[in-house]
């Protein structure tokens, strides 16, 4: 790649918007976007260090990890050059150490780099560790030594010289292609070409929290003097990115409610008076409260954005089903929108359960899924289109051109995260004026991130179980310490059939050869150096298993996928909740919604390659009635790895808002502005929202005082430009759409 900038990037003659071409030379430019999607000034700039190293300290070489590229300061012990055996040429081996392990540099038939290796020399190095006859190794690497002038330039132990070795060196994600110093001399250039910069963050917010300027903050963090430089720097591009995130979420969230609906509110004598007149039970306290929350969105005339989160089993259906009766009452219809078939029939089985016979009747509940029969499909649209189906519940299939509404009112969302953003919007689109809109999910969600991915939407919070509940008692299995605990586990389920009970036992994969289709890819176990890993549990081996074990000879045994066709699916569940399973060997499809007050145990095999939210959601299918739940959780994974520690994690509490935090912790940040969300990558640089949320609360008052006097930004013209350049096209449908 060129080094120099064309000449038409003169000092303090560029913006944050500037095209990359222009600063750093066409060749250069591309293949940073290649490599990283760069193309402005602004993009190169947010690039930040991913650490710092120093000249006179070495990185440690012992736990390097396989098969990923790697950037390293290192010393060079000995260099020697060895003819190639099989072919002409030579290859030239480079012992370089950290003063306590040694990796090898392998150049072929490049000798005269040993000019410039030579023993005692340090410097960086980058490339893709592997192994070769038991040792580490970099082939062909990238390397950048140190200036053997600087440090000739000073007196050893002098002053100069130690602040030459203590210096901060800024070591930057890179990749194959592009090398962290060659990120580093490219960022030089572009802040040398740097004009002026407004900060979007207001002045007074700035000097309030003692905040280094913007200017400032880009010069710290990527060419540091001292480690506090670059510290402080840190704190004021964390607080910025901060701020102009929860800026972007309340002006959506105010776009959001100038957006007009059709008032929604229940009748007196009506359908949801008679619902609740019928109910068997109270509700608890947090049910009443966020029924009031809803009640109050759907009566108004900006249409409701209502994010509600809640234990597994605390009665999120009964909050959306009160919901979906007050929007009959108007005259309206409601849509539910499942990500699974088997969810979907379980929702339509559970609300005409809750609606008894009467009202059923009267509201007609639909499913609509793509695996219908064509004459029943017919009717589930002439159904829909009629208004005669008050209540549709359905999968995907809800959102095709055929499926029209007569008056849709509401839309509900289960479990939100399973669904893109463009398939959620083209449920809404199905109604007249805007239709209200409710999320439900399972999977508690850390207030810093409701805050972060869900900022311009209304959160409500069930936390409360229904009163009856039994508590579910989990057990981590550890296979790799106690492999002789593995026949207990067969025997324990037995003893729950025995007293007329049943039993749940979930594998992450169908067959020995993939993972199951509805469920996320499982995570690889770690095991001990040198061990054979074991196979993954899989439905069909584990049910050839469990039907030739004598113990299970007098059991009904069952088996549901994702690729069993729907009504299979949907007759193995009705026969697993009346009773006539005695074991179901799944996979996740029965992760979520599924109802089985009889069944006591939940087995779940290599627990480890499911997440936390995945196995609290497993295990939240046991103990929903007066039978006290077990789970055991079934792990090879080996002591102090992250596999472990995660099963662990969810034995040791049944907490989901708790675990949903340890999650966010183990994860360390994972996806949460990830593909799942915004369907690309992490937008976060240096914001963490499993530490973050003191910062991003404050962030968040800061921005609403913002604006709230300049709803416009008309007086604020650097954070409307950091807003534009934030948000993306894509992201601000993404906004504007969840």
């Amino acid at each position: 790649m060129t080094s120099s900038a064309p000449a038409a990037a003169d000092a303090g003659s560029v913006g944050l918007d500037a095209r990359l071409s222009g600063v750093l030379g066409g060749r250069t430019a591309s293949a940073f976007e290649k490599a990283f999607g760069m193309r402005t000034v602004a993009d190169l700039l947010s690039h930040y260090p991913r650490r710092y190293a120093k000249r006179g300290e070495l990185t440690a070489l012992a736990n390097l990890p396989l098969d990923e590229n790697v950037t390293i300061i290192a010393e060079v012990l000995r260099v020697q050059e060895r003819p190639m055996r099989a072919r002409r040429g030579s290859i030239l081996e480079v012992k370089i150490s950290d003063g306590e392990g040694i990796l090898t540099l392998t150049f072929f038939n490049q000798a005269w780099r040993s000019r410039e290796l030579v023993p005692g020399v340090r410097g960086i190095f980058a490339g893709k560790v592997s192994a070769y006859r038991g040792a580490l190794q970099l082939a062909h690497p990238d390397y950048e030594l140190f200036e053997p002038d600087a440090a000739d330039a000073v007196i050893p132990g002098g002053a100069a010289a130690k602040e030459w070795a203590q210096t901060p060196i800024s070591i930057y994600p890179a990749t194959g292609t592009v090398a962290s110093w060659q990120v580093q001399k490219a960022v030089g250039l572009a802040l040398d070409a740097l004009g002026p910069v407004p900060d979007p963050v207001p002045d007074a917010v700035v000097a309030e929290r003692g905040l280094v300027s913007f200017r400032d903050a880009l010069e710290g963090v990527h060419r540091p003097q001292k480690d506090a430089q670059w510290q402080r720097a840190r704190d004021a591009l964390r607080f910025q990115e901060a701020f102009v995130l929860q800026a972007a979420l309340l002006q959506q969230r105010a776009a959001t409610r100038q957006v007009a609906a059709t008032p929604r509110t229940a009748v007196p004598g009506g359908l949801l008076e008679r619902f609740d007149a019928a109910l068997p039970f109270s509700l608890t306290g947090d049910q009443e409260v966020v029924g009031r929350e809803i009640e109050r969105d759907l009566a108004d005339t900006a249409a409701m954005h209502r994010l509600v989160q809640g234990e597994v089993g605390s009665g999120k259906t009964l909050v959306a089903l009160r919901a979906m009766l007050a929007v009959a009452d108007s005259g309206g219809q409601s849509a539910l929108l499942a990500p699974t078939e088997v969810l979907a029939a379980q929702h339509l089985r559970s609300i005409a359960s809750m609606l008894g016979p009467d009202l059923s009747a009267q509201l007609m509940p639909t499913l609509l899924t793509g695996q219908l029969s064509t004459a029943e499909r017919k009717r589930a649209l002439l159904r829909t289109v009629s208004g005669q189906a008050r209540i549709v519940v359905g999968t995907h299939a809800l959102l095709g051109d055929a499926v029209t509404f007569f008056d849709l009112g509401l839309v509900v969302v289960d479990e939100q995260h399973r669904f893109g953003v463009e398939q959620r919007e083209a449920l809404r689109a199905k109604g007249g004026t805007p239709p209200h809109v409710l999320v439900l999910t399972a999977t508690p969600i850390p207030r810093t991130v409701a805050m972060t991915v869900f900022g311009d939407l209304d959160v409500s919070t069930i936390a409360q179980l229904p009163a009856g509940r039994q508590g579910i008692e989990s057990f981590v299995v550890p296979l790799a310490d106690r492999p002789g605990w593995e026949r207990r586990i067969w025997e324990r389920a037995s003893e729950e059939i025995a007293k007329g009970r049943q039993v749940f036992v979930v594998c992450p994969a169908i067959s020995g050869k993939d993972v199951e289709d509805d469920g996320e890819e499982p995570e690889p176990t770690e095991s001990a150096e040198g061990a054979t890993p074991r196979p993954i549990a899989n439905v069909e081996a584990v049910a050839a298993q469990v039907r030739a074990d004598p113990l299970f000879a007098q059991a009904r045994i069952g088996v549901l996928h994702g690729r069993l066709p729907s009504e299979t699916k949907d007759e193995v569940m009705r026969s697993f909740a009346a009773g006539d399973i005695d074991l179901l060997i799944a996979t996740t499809v029965i992760e979520v919604g599924v109802n089985v007050p009889n069944a006591s145990a939940m087995v779940v095999l290599d627990a480890d390659r499911f997440g936390v939210s995945q196995l609290h959601q497993l295990r939240g299918r046991v103990g929903r009635g007066d039978i006290p739940g077990l789970c055991l959780l079934v792990t090879s994974a080996e002591q102090d790895t992250l596999a472990r520690e995660r099963v662990e994690a969810v034995a040791a509490t049944l907490d989901g808002f708790e675990l949903a935090n340890v999650d966010l912790e183990l994860r360390r940040e994972g996806d949460v502005l990830g593909s799942r969300q915004s369907g690309g990558r992490s937008s976060l640089r240096l914001l963490r929202v499993a530490s973050d949320g003191e910062l991003i609360a404050d962030a968040r008052v800061a921005a609403e005082e913002t604006l709230e006097g300049d709803p416009t930004l008309a007086a604020h013209p650097a954070l409307a430009a950091a807003l534009a350049r934030r948000l993306d096209e894509s992201e601000r449908a993404f906004l504007g759409k969840s």
